[in-house]
């Protein structure tokens, strides 16, 4: 299969006037990073953590090449089920590309609310990402992280509903600035990232409410790499409590990443969201990432 995937793309890129040397050293060895350090994917396809986007740019790929991963995420709370999937793209260890599709089955809540059970609200997220300085990983002489700046436009598929339950928007931006940096000798990564949203659960339910303003918050992340394979960590993300039907919190979770290789990732997490409409939601979240 790594032949045909290694032809399939050479020919593309003769195509785009690449020259045949060149493809072959981009695309059959795009895994010059070191396992896990390209972050897994975050709800919305960013690379990073699972609730936050970290400044790593997705993939394994180095200066010299393009990486690529898809991933599907599943949380299952007390009243809802949530899934995440889509793929990115990772340029040069530069650019970044993804894109995202969110499911928020209300199950039994969609019945009680004379929606149907197992209604389901879907937004997309268009995400682009963008290293301004450091590198996470290569600038271990140095004190400061690398830097990355986003956005993720999103669209919710539920307009009508969201708008009934007080949000302005179907659709707007996020836009966001991290800082990552991975202390090799003690094997610790933090992250910071700061996100001017107008998103009520994520976009889950629209985007603005009681104002229509930008929001900034914070999203963090700390994580521990037990070996060269396994890491541990937690995350908080808050979030503007901006709907007035329901109230809104911040969401943590704590997590552990495994890498079988640098094709097939897991992550196995504790979710607590907050307060999702109902109730206090928390629960067991999964997500299972391919690429190189």
């Amino acid at each position: 299969m790594k032949h045909h995937l290694s032809g399939a793309l050479l020919a593309l890129s003769l195509l785009a006037g690449v020259p045949a040397a060149r493809a072959e050293s981009i695309f059959t060895y795009a895994s010059g990073k070191l396992l896990l350090t390209g972050g897994v994917s975050q709800v919305e396809g960013a690379a990073g953590g699972g609730l936050t986007p970290w400044a790593v740019i997705g993939g394994y790929e180095t200066k010299d090449q393009i990486g690529a991963n898809a991933f599907y995420t599943s949380v299952d709370t007390q009243d809802y089920r949530i899934t995440s999937q889509g793929a990115l793209v990772g340029l040069y260890n530069r650019v970044e590309f993804s894109y995202a599709r969110q499911d928020f089955d209300t199950q039994g809540v969609g019945a009680a609310l004379d929606l149907g059970y197992g209604y389901t609200i879907s937004q997309e997220t268009v995400g682009v990402k963008v290293r301004l300085l450091g590198d996470a990983i290569l600038d271990q002489d140095h004190w400061w992280p690398q830097v990355s700046a986003g956005a993720q436009v999103k669209h919710n598929r539920n307009g009508a509903l969201v708008k009934a339950l007080g949000a302005r928007d179907d659709q707007s931006t996020d836009y966001y600035v991290s800082a990552t940096k991975l202390y090799l000798a003690h094997g610790l990564l933090l992250n910071g990232t700061l996100r001017a949203t107008k998103a009520n659960q994520f976009g889950i339910l629209g985007y603005g409410g009681i104002d229509n303003d930008y929001h900034l918050q914070f999203e963090g992340s700390l994580a521990y790499l037990v070996n060269r394979r396994l890491a541990v960590g937690a995350e908080v993300r808050t979030k503007p409590d901006n709907l007035a039907v329901a109230k809104e919190g911040a969401g943590v979770d704590i997590f552990a990443a495994y890498a079988l290789n640098k094709h097939l990732s897991l992550t196995l997490a504790y979710a607590d969201l907050g307060n999702i409409v109902t109730r206090h939601q928390s629960g067991l979240y999964g997500s299972l990432q391919v690429g190189f």
